[in-house]
C-alpha cells in the first residue's frame, strides 16, 4: 500500500530511518510526503533523493501565520523546477483550526495563497492536496471549479453532507486516517463516499487513540484502516487493498 499522505520531515530523524528502511525492505509500497513550507519542501526532496519510495509533494500548510512572498517566490520556483518529479502540489488549503484560535483572523490573503497554488496546479497539470475540511470545503470547491482543477485530493476530510456530494459528483479524492477505526464520523463518511474515490493515508506523525494509543504513527497502520474499510463497504479484504493501491497510483502518477 501507498500512504497517500504523511508529513515524513516532522519525524525524529531516528523515526524518518525506520520508515525509510522499511520502504527499502518493501514493506510499505511508497509515502506521499507533503510539504509546509519552504525549508519543508527542501527536506521532502532531499528524502526523495535518499529513498525513491518517497514520492515528494511541495506546498505550504495554512494552519501558520502567512508566509513572506519570497517564501511563496522560492516554493513556486521549487515546484516549477521538479514539476516533473514532484507528485503534487500540497498541502495546501486554509487555516480552520487557526480562525478558531483568533476570530479575527482575516482569511482573505490565505485564500489568495491558496489560488496561487490552485492556479499553478492547473498550469502544471498536478493534482493538488488540500487542508480544508467544514465550511472552508465549500469555498475550496468554489476556487477548484473556478479554475477547473479536476485532480483534488481533500486529506483527512470532515465535512457536511451537502459538501460531500458536491465532492463526489466532481470525482475529488479523499483519503481516510487510522481514526476510522474509532471516529464515527469517519464511518459515515466512508460510509458515502464511492470506493473509487478513497485512499488510505496516517498524517504522521499525528498520533491516534483507540488502538494505536501511545503508538508511532507508522504507515503500516494503514492495514487496519483497509480492514476497515472492506467491512463497512461489503467487500474482502484482497479487493479494498488492491482497489486502495489503484486509486493512489492512478491519483498520484505512480508507477
Amino acid at each position: 500500500m501507498i500512504d497517500a499522505h504523511i508529513h515524513l520531515d516532522w519525524y525524529k530523524l531516528e523515526e524518518q530511518e525506520i520508515i525509510l528502511e522499511d520502504l527499502e525492505k518493501g514493506t510499505i509500497d511508497g509515502v506521499v510526503a507533503v510539504s509546509s513550507d519552504l525549508i519543508s519542501c527542501k527536506n521532502v526532496w532531499k528524502l526523495h533523493k535518499k529513498c525513491p519510495y518517497v514520492h515528494p509533494s511541495f506546498g505550504w500548510h495554512p494552519e501558520q501565520p502567512l508566509p513572506s512572498e519570497a517564501e511563496l517566490d522560492s516554493i513556486e520556483r521549487m515546484i516549477r523546477r521538479h514539476h516533473d518529479a514532484i507528485v503534487a502540489i500540497g498541502e495546501v488549503g486554509l487555516p480552520y483550526y487557526l480562525k478558531r484560535e483568533k476570530r479575527s483572523l482575516d482569511v482573505k490573503p490565505y485564500v489568495a495563497v491558496l489560488e496561487r497554488f490552485i492556479r499553478l496546479a492547473k498550469e502544471l497539470d498536478l493534482p493538488i492536496v488540500l487542508h480544508a475540511i467544514y465550511e472552508d470545503a465549500e469555498i475550496v470547491c468554489d476556487l477548484l471549479e473556478e479554475h477547473q482543477v479536476e485532480k483534488a485530493h481533500f486529506h483527512w476530510f470532515k465535512g457536511a453532507e451537502q459538501t460531500v456530494n458536491r465532492m463526489i459528483r466532481s470525482g475529488y479524492m479523499i483519503s481516510v486516517t487510522p481514526d476510522c477505526l474509532y471516529e464515527e464520523e469517519i464511518l459515515q463518511l466512508v460510509e458515502q463516499y464511492p470506493l473509487e474515490l478513497i485512499m488510505v493515508e496516517t498524517d504522521g506523525p499525528w498520533q491516534f487513540e483507540g488502538p494505536f494509543s501511545g503508538q508511532m504513527t507508522h504507515p503500516d497502520m494503514m492495514l487496519e484502516s483497509v480492514k476497515k474499510i472492506a467491512s463497512v463497504k461489503g467487500i474482502s479484504l484482497e479487493e479494498a487493498e488492491e482497489q486502495m493501491e489503484t486509486n493512489t497510483k492512478s491519483f498520484y502518477h505512480i508507477k
